[in-house]
């Protein structure tokens, strides 16, 4: 009788033993279980830290591209005709309006906008005497096109002194800039007459000279929609390169579209201000 007690006893013990061992056998493997998973996801982490995904990597690119300059595609030559530099398209004309803003600047811009043609927008600073009119000099700026410098008073510069020069030229880059938060890229004399003194003044305020290869809105002859939107399509100057003058005028608004459409119709597409060689380095 005692021995088969001490055989149960026996017995007891060893399953006793054998259901610990089982029951720490689950927690270590519970415990590796953990460990398993959260060494995954600290390498996944890791790994996400280390190597950002696709959509990511192609915003940033997209980002870091945007703010990067872009080489010029064209110049002006000694007749203020743009001339390509290396593979840009010859078959261009630049479109440009003086005596902004006077009576239909934001229709012009908007047309320009809705067909996709840039130009540059020569501002005169006695238009800029009104809230109105700074606004829509703002707006230009705004939609992206180019603002020029067309001086003060549209007066005669070889008839003014040195001092009266500065006066009419440097005042209006000061409004434009207060304006737009940037002062012009090009300059315009009125009547494409220049001195000396005002080349040397656009040079050293960053400005790039500019007059034009031909023009016909301020002639009494085309002070008509369809008269205007004849001529400048079709006229003996016009060739690769023409920097074609335009006015801030009802007749020549409502041409534009006319415009645009020839010129397109006859192969030639339009430049980009901001890719001509020299703005606001000169």
């Amino acid at each position: 009788m005692n021995k088969f007690l001490v055989y149960i006893f026996i017995s007891l013990i060893l399953v006793i033993a054998g259901c610990s061992q089982s029951s720490d056998d689950k927690v270590e493997k519970n415990e590796e279980g953990n460990l398993s998973s959260s060494q995954g996801q600290n390498e996944a982490e890791k790994k996400e830290t280390e190597e950002p995904d696709e959509e990511m990597k192609e915003t940033s690119g997209a980002e870091i591209s945007e703010t990067q300059p872009t080489a010029p595609l064209y110049k002006l030559n000694e007749v203020y005709s743009v001339v390509p530099i290396d593979e840009a398209d010859p078959k261009v004309v630049l479109l440009t309006f003086d005596d902004a803003p006077d009576k239909r600047a934001l229709d012009i811009a908007k047309t320009l906008q809705k067909m996709d043609a840039p130009a540059i927008f020569f501002v005169n600073g006695h238009f800029l005497q009104t809230e109105e009119k700074k606004k829509v000099v703002k707006e230009l700026y705004d939609m992206g096109f180019s603002i020029g410098n067309h001086t003060r008073t549209h007066a005669n510069l070889k008839e003014l002194s040195e001092e009266e020069q500065r006066e009419e030229i440097v005042s209006v880059n000061d409004e434009v800039e207060a304006i737009t938060g940037e002062r012009p890229m090009f300059f315009r004399a009125p009547f494409g007459a220049n001195t000396d003194f005002s080349r040397a003044l656009a040079k050293q305020e960053g400005m790039l000279l500019m007059n034009w290869s031909y023009g016909y809105d301020f002639e009494k002859e085309y002070m008509s929609k369809e008269k205007i939107a004849d001529i400048m399509v079709n006229t003996e100057y016009l060739r690769d390169g023409a920097n074609l003058l335009m006015h801030d005028r009802e007749w020549t608004a409502d041409a534009l579209e006319e415009i645009i459409t020839g010129l397109r119709n006859k192969g030639y597409g339009f430049v980009d201000p901001k890719t001509i060689q020299g703005v606001g380095k000169e």
